[in-house]
């Protein structure tokens, strides 16, 4: 199987107010089509985690690569350009434009990275809307929808740009038990389907036991 995402001892300091450890050490691997979650109480470091492994966060020791491309030392333009191209994020608050419609906000990381022409883009994003059962939304303001519906609205915007990865901050956080599962399925078939790799901070028992492997953190170490 071929690796997606790749940490070598990981290290990370906060220096104010005093000098904090904050990550130890941290070496994991996600293949793809896997789908992996991170469990650990409030403070261990995983949404710390989440954000150098999403590029977000530049100021660590230890390598970190993806798709056996070595991402620490690059530029700050080519790191944003690798995110938007290869990496979802869909986070417990779905940051959608209320101004903008559904089908507007699935396209816009596509629009950022301009690969692709208006016409090819906004028909990618209708095929989104599609897999996540919300094509009847597309033309809805972002604002008129439900809970629920905002999330799938926010994992179609993951989608836009055929990420390798999708990495997920408390994904179903604000959401009820069933629209947490509704989550937890799109995700599963996703894996299943399109082979791709999903790697979810949660603190939600339930849906971390369904996934492929929980990554458990204490103290700015994995101890699972």
């Amino acid at each position: 199987m071929s690796i997606v995402l790749q940490t070598k001892n990981i290290n990370k300091y906060f220096r104010k107010p005093v000098l904090f450890h904050v990550l130890k050490n941290i070496n994991i691997s996600i293949k793809k089509g896997e789908f992996a979650s991170i469990m650990g109480k409030s403070g261990c470091g995983k949404s710390t985690l989440l954000y150098i492994l999403s590029t977000m966060d530049t100021d660590y020791e230890g390598q970190l690569y993806l798709n056996n491309e070595l991402l620490t030392g690059q530029n700050h333009n080519k790191l944003s350009c690798i995110r938007n191209k290869h990496i979802g994020f869909v986070f417990q608050f779905h940051y959608l434009l209320s101004e903008f419609s559904v089908l507007e906000n699935v396209m816009l990381p596509a629009k950022k990275l301009g690969e692709k022409s208006f016409e090819e883009i906004e028909h990618e994003a209708m095929q989104k809307l599609k897999i996540l059962g919300i094509e009847h939304l597309a033309l809805k303001r972002a604002s008129r929808i439900s809970g629920g519906e905002k999330q799938r609205v926010a994992i179609a915007r993951a989608l836009i740009n055929n990420p390798s990865i999708i990495m997920g901050d408390e994904p179903t956080g604000n959401l009820d038990s069933h629209n947490s599962e509704n989550v937890f399925n799109i995700f599963k078939q996703l894996c299943d389907e399109q082979g791709l790799s999903l790697l979810i901070v949660t603190h939600d028992e339930d849906f971390a036991k369904k996934t492929d492997r929980i990554i458990t953190m204490s103290d700015g170490e994995i101890i699972s």
